[in-house]
Parts: C-alpha cells; structure tokens; sequence
C-alpha cells in the first residue's frame, strides 16, 4: 500500500516547494522584470478600469461620481433592446465580424504557405516587407487611400470601370458596399501582419520531417498539407479563438473613417454607436451598459469555442 503523507511530511513538502519556487524566481528574474511593464500596463489600463462598469447600472452623474448616483438595475440593458435601431447595428457587428473571419482570418495563412515555398531569399524578403508594410500605417491613412482609389471622379477603380463602359460608382455612398470596402481594406492592412506569426511557427518545424518526406516522395504540396498545415494548427487555433473573443470588437477605427450618412445604415457597428452616444451625446451609463454587453458575449463565444477546440483539436488557450 502507498504510504500517506504526514501532516509533518506535508509542511515540509509545501516548504521545499515553496524554496524551488523562489529559487526559479532569483534565477530568471530578469524575464520578471522584463513581463513588469505589461503588467503594469494591464492592470492599470484593462482590469482596474473594470471596476468602473458598475455605472451601467447607474444614472451616472460626473458631478456626484460613482458613489453618489442613483442606482437603476437593469434599466439601460432594457432600454438598450428597446431601441430600434440597436438590432440593425448588433446584426451590422455580427455580419461584419463573420465576414472578417470567413475571408480575413485564412488569407495569413495562404500567404504564410505561399511565401514559405519561394526558394530566392532576395525575392522572399522583398514580398514579406511589401505585405506586411501597410500594417504601420494608420487607419487615417489607410482611409485617404481607400478614398482615393474608390473616388468616383478620380479614383483608379473607376477609371478601369469607364474602360469597359461602367458608369463611374460611388462605392462609399452605398449601403451595399461598405462592408466589402471595411473587410477588403483591412486584409490590405492587416494580412502581412499575421503573415509574420505563421512564418515564425513554419520556422520552427523539425526539418527532419520534409527531408524524411521527400525520400518518401512526397511532392511539394502533400508536405503542405501533411506537416506544414499540421505543426501550425497550434497557433491556427489560438489565433481563432482570439478572434472569437473580439468577435463583436472590430475596432473603431477601422470603421469611423469610412462612415457618412449615406452607408450608415450597413456599416454602423457597436463601436461606433457606443463612439456617438456616449462621448458625443454623453450617455455615459447607457454606453458602458452596451460595452459591458459586448464584453460578457466575447467571454462566452472564446469560452465556447475553447471548449469544442479542446475536445476536436485537443488544443485551446487555457
């Protein structure tokens, strides 16, 4: 029979253990201190701020604060329902972000693939800086050139239009387009990026794999598909369960700039609406009710997602 631990032999267990623990900490504190400012930065500028949700509850007033304002329970999520417009922009948001995933999301992949099988480094480098290029541009910029090209006098695609008889189109200035514009202009954006972090992970398979499997005989794309594809899913499915988590978050930005009131109707998003009623209109605690809505959404879709990830893929983020 095993032996039990005495309540003696336990104390000195949870020292010895707690003495490794501290001894790992004075050997590597460097990286402790390296991982201090995004800690800091977390707790300053994520989780203390949560504290101030409380006033989605509340009829926040700026003059009495937190602690004087009256308290309304559930008021602001009712009225947030009851609006009218609010489903068309929650639908909006949910399009958008489904799109993004559908054609968004597997570009840096296809991209990765590709680039990874270009032999002359010269050339290989060349098109990892040009793609990855436009991700340090801001959406300001990236906004004036979209505009630019889509202009309806001016613009390229328009003129390449008129080529073939097209009357000149107002793609701005039509609910039907905006969203293939946000999606469009943000894989130009953002592709090159992810790009980098699939190229990194291909970096680190074995070559011993390809070099096994070209004795084999297996051609170039059944390497793809047999080790490539397989030793990346890892960070595939962390990526996608990331973006699940901001799947309501597309960013404001990325939407604000091309917004006017004639495609307003398709491209309006939770962002931008919570950007107008609360910091235009100042509804304060109307806003924070609708961002506290989108946040509790994003917990149960990355915790949803994890779970069917953990049980098909056996990988997942926690």
């Amino acid at each position: 029979m095993a032996s039990k631990i005495q309540p003696s032999d336990q104390t000195m267990y949870n020292f010895s253990s707690q003495s490794q623990k501290w001894a790992f900490m004075r050997k590597h504190w460097p990286i402790y201190v390296i991982s201090l400012p995004g800690i800091i930065y977390f707790l300053l500028f994520k989780y203390i701020p949560l504290f101030g949700s409380v006033i989605a509850f509340q009829n926040y007033n700026i003059f009495k604060g937190i602690k004087g304002s009256d308290w309304v329970g559930f008021e602001h999520f009712q009225r947030m329902f009851a609006y009218t417009d609010f489903l068309q922009i929650l639908k909006n948001t949910i399009l958008i972000g489904i799109y993004d995933m559908c054609f968004a999301f597997p570009i840096p992949i296809v991209l990765a693939l590709l680039i990874n099988e270009v032999r002359i480094m010269a050339y290989k480098r060349i098109v990892q800086t040009v793609v990855y290029m436009p991700h340090f541009l801001s959406w300001v910029i990236v906004g004036g050139i979209v505009v630019g090209v889509l202009s309806p006098s001016t613009g390229i695609v328009n003129h390449l239009l008129s080529l073939f008889g097209v009357e000149p189109i107002y793609f701005l200035g039509e609910n039907s387009y905006i969203r293939t514009i946000l999606i469009s202009s943000g894989v130009w954006k953002d592709s090159g990026w992810g790009t980098i972090i699939y190229l990194a992970a291909i970096a680190g398979i074995n070559p011993d794999l390809y070099e096994a499997s070209q004795i084999d005989g297996a051609s170039r794309i059944r390497q793809v598909f047999s080790i490539t594809i397989p030793s990346i899913l890892p960070t595939i499915v962390i990526l996608f369960l990331l973006q699940i988590g901001n799947f309501l978050d597309f960013g404001f930005e990325r939407v604000f700039v091309f917004l006017n009131p004639l495609n307003n109707e398709n491209g309006e998003i939770i962002d931008t609406f919570v950007y107008r009623a609360g910091l235009v209109d100042r509804q304060y605690s109307y806003t924070t009710a609708i961002g506290l809505f989108k946040s509790v959404v994003g917990l149960l879709l990355i915790m949803i997602s994890n779970m069917f990830s953990k049980k098909m893929t056996g990988e997942g983020l926690y």
